[in-house]
């Protein structure tokens, strides 16, 4: 991973997410916002057309420079100004606002991959992922669990991991994406080794100093010494918290997950260790829905994202709050400019 040079801004690919959810609309706000533009470059990979509509629909007055398709990548080594890289990839009056498409599905998918050739051939610092639709997505024939495990499979990594984090809590995930019937299987000491240590990497860059993690039971009260579960407790959970004690890392567990959220462990905790989607993302939606930011830790290129959905339920009004995202691109630039070691 490559640092910035401090004579510039840090350039971010924002990928618009699908045409017909929340992204395009929050990607209008963003590259509106005057604030943001002085302290780096977004540059949105989606649809010129499909911006220029949604900002028509709710009467918002908007421009931006614009990138042909045909100009990248030299035109993105060029830039320090906030545009729109135009991909061509859905016609912006095919597009359907808040419905489950093929089409929008594919546009999500083919942004993101653009974004991701961008980042590893160093045209770009970082990505900032709008929101995709899972069931847009596998409309279009790409069948995959959402953003994490596309870029994990195209920047060819083996060790990551999924973290949340927001000035409220951090929790980053030893499975994600699965059902819960598969989670038990998929748990080895191994596997929870590598996400401790990724957030420790993680939260030594955000936080400036040694964190304090707090590693969560699998099973109701951390199985209870075997009375609930498979004692995965016993046998791998608590043998890799133990291992990441001894080499030096600050942290407790495993504890019950019903009550390691309290308010009072969440002040001295800089961040959790989930078994499972739902452990952690039920919390911090709960304390931090707007402000939450997702990241991929363990990739070549920094990656940030919004925390939340394409919310068809609101899409092209105007209402959808723009705070995750603009987090979102400034963690990205932040972790850019300073990048997390892996």
């Amino acid at each position: 991973m490559h640092s910035t040079s401090p004579q510039r801004k840090p350039r971010i690919a924002v990928t618009m997410g699908d045409p017909a959810g929340v992204g395009p609309e929050l990607c209008v706000r963003l590259l509106q916002n005057e604030e943001i533009a002085r302290e780096l470059t977004p540059i949105v990979f989606g649809d010129a057309a499909v911006l220029a509509r949604v900002a028509n629909h709710l009467s918002w007055s908007f421009s931006a420079p614009v990138i042909p398709a045909s100009d990248w990548p030299g035109a993105l080594g060029r830039t320090d100004q906030a545009g729109v890289l135009d991909l061509n990839c859905v016609a912006a009056e095919a597009v359907i606002p808040c419905r489950v498409a093929a089409n929008t599905g594919h546009a999500a998918y083919h942004y993101l991959e653009r974004a991701i050739a961008a980042g590893l051939a160093g045209e770009i610092d970082g990505i900032c992922t709008g929101p995709l639709n899972k069931a847009a997505l596998h409309a279009a024939g790409h069948y995959y669990p959402g953003h994490t495990e596309i870029l994990a499979e195209r920047m060819q990594v083996d060790r990551w991991c999924m973290m949340l984090t927001s000035p409220e809590i951090t929790c980053s995930f030893v499975t994600a994406h699965v059902g819960y019937y598969e989670v038990p299987r998929l748990l080895t000491k191994e596997r929870i080794g590598e996400v401790i240590d990724l957030t420790v990497a993680a939260m030594r860059r955000i936080r400036g100093r040694e964190p304090k993690l707090v590693c969560c039971g699998l099973n109701p009260h951390a199985g209870e010494e075997g009375l609930f579960g498979q004692r995965e407790e016993e046998g791998i959970i608590a043998p890799a918290v133990a291992a990441a004690r001894g080499r030096g890392v600050n942290i407790e567990g495993p504890l019950p997950p019903d009550t390691c959220f309290l308010a009072w462990r969440r002040a001295e905790t800089d961040a959790y260790i989930c078994m499972y989607h739902d452990q952690g993302h039920i919390p911090l939606k709960a304390l931090a829905f707007d402000t939450a930011i997702n990241t991929t830790l363990g990739l070549p290129v920094v990656r940030t994202s919004v925390d939340h959905g394409t919310a068809f339920d609101i899409a092209w009004q105007g209402i959808a709050s723009p705070s995750s995202l603009f987090a979102a691109v400034r963690l990205a630039a932040n972790l850019a400019t300073d990048p997390v070691p892996h």
